[in-house]
């Protein structure tokens, strides 16, 4: 019997698709949360990508995810703010949690575009140094989505639909209470809790006063418990790269390994100017997998393990996967599957 008892698992893919038919690989990754959701998966995420063949806007992905799924959670991890209007994405962001019916997590990190430089006056209308990329960004993000009236007590707006008063419509009571930040150091740690966002963790983080992943990890998570100032008890979701190898054939079994093989060396030391250190893939059968989760350290302090899903890897290969995780591993690791519930009758039918 494990000594762990996770209570919520989750998967996060990449959402991959063909530069020339980006529909089929799109509509496969909705298909994947379908199938999550039969599993039993406590919420299933998806990355939010730029100029790369991947899903380029989270909101509008899972506003489709959220009409071909009933019960599972809906998360994104991590909208990149610099890349965002505060308003505007908390107006996108506010409808998809109304259409869920409350099931969207939302994962947000500060800083620049990465590609804003690249992008230029495609993206820019201003000077960039002129621009707020803190972590104001993200917190003028989570004050629009608090559902506050704007303007004077007696102000109106007017329009074809008739007068009211002013707010982000529609909103979507409880959303402010399910914004993650992705932190990977003491500083993002410590602001996450502070401003009432629950925390992400991966499998890779800054490498602060150790080399050792996990203790710099553990120091992290610590830190934002010690700061906590939101509503209620935080939340920790951990991600790891877990690839089980049970019911693959034998080919894909050696292409797994050869994929974790590839990015080993890189966990070896921290890497480049900030120090980033990685932790190894979990690649292995549930049994083996089940032993290097229960001695991971991190896991008795977290609430959530999340699936990551490795990069350009096939369809058949994350559905397998997934499969082996929910019906393999995370049972011994304490976890219950939740009940299956009958889809939603949409308006109408």
């Amino acid at each position: 019997m494990s000594k762990l008892a996770v209570r919520h698992i989750a998967f996060l893919t990449p959402g991959n698709y063909d530069d020339a038919d980006p529909r089929a690989g799109l509509e496969e990754t909705l298909a994947l949360f379908e199938h999550g959701e039969a599993l039993g998966f406590d919420s299933a995420w998806v990355r939010q990508r730029h100029l790369e063949p991947g899903v380029s806007s989270a909101a509008t992905f899972l506003a489709a995810a959220s009409q071909r799924t009933s019960r599972i959670g809906l998360g994104t991890a991590v909208i990149q703010i610099g890349y965002e209007n505060p308003f505007r994405l908390a107006e996108d962001l506010s409808l998809v949690d109304v259409l869920s019916g409350g099931r969207l997590n939302v994962g947000l990190s500060a800083g620049p575009p990465p590609f804003g430089k690249l992008l230029g006056e495609r993206f820019f209308d201003a000077d960039p140094a002129t621009y707020d990329f803190s972590h104001a960004r993200v917190a003028r993000l989570a004050s629009n989505l608090a559902g506050d009236w704007l303007g004077a007590a007696d102000g109106r707006i007017s329009s074809a639909a008739g007068e009211h008063r002013p707010r982000l419509r529609p909103h979507a009571p409880g959303l402010r209470q399910r914004l993650w930040y992705g932190g990977g150091s003491f500083r993002s740690a410590r602001w996450a809790a502070e401003n009432g966002f629950h925390l992400l963790v991966g499998n890779l983080n800054t490498g602060e006063e150790t080399d050792d992943f996990f203790v710099a990890q553990s120091r992290h998570i610590e830190t934002f418990r010690a700061h906590w100032r939101g509503e209620g008890e935080p939340k920790i979701a951990v991600g790891r790269v877990i690839v089980p190898l049970d019911s693959a054939d034998a080919a894909t079994r050696q292409r797994y390994r050869d994929y974790a093989e590839s990015r080993h060396e890189r966990t070896l030391a921290p890497q480049g100017e900030r120090r980033t250190l990685f932790t190894p893939d979990l690649v292995g059968t549930a049994n083996e997998i089940v032993e290097r989760l229960e001695a991971d350290p991190v896991l008795p302090l977290v609430d959530t393990l999340r699936l990551e899903l490795p990069y350009n890897f096939s369809i058949a290969d994350y559905r397998q996967i997934i499969a082996d995780f929910a019906a393999l591993i995370a049972p011994a690791l304490g976890w219950q599957a939740a009940k299956p519930v009958q889809r939603r009758r949409a308006v109408g039918e």
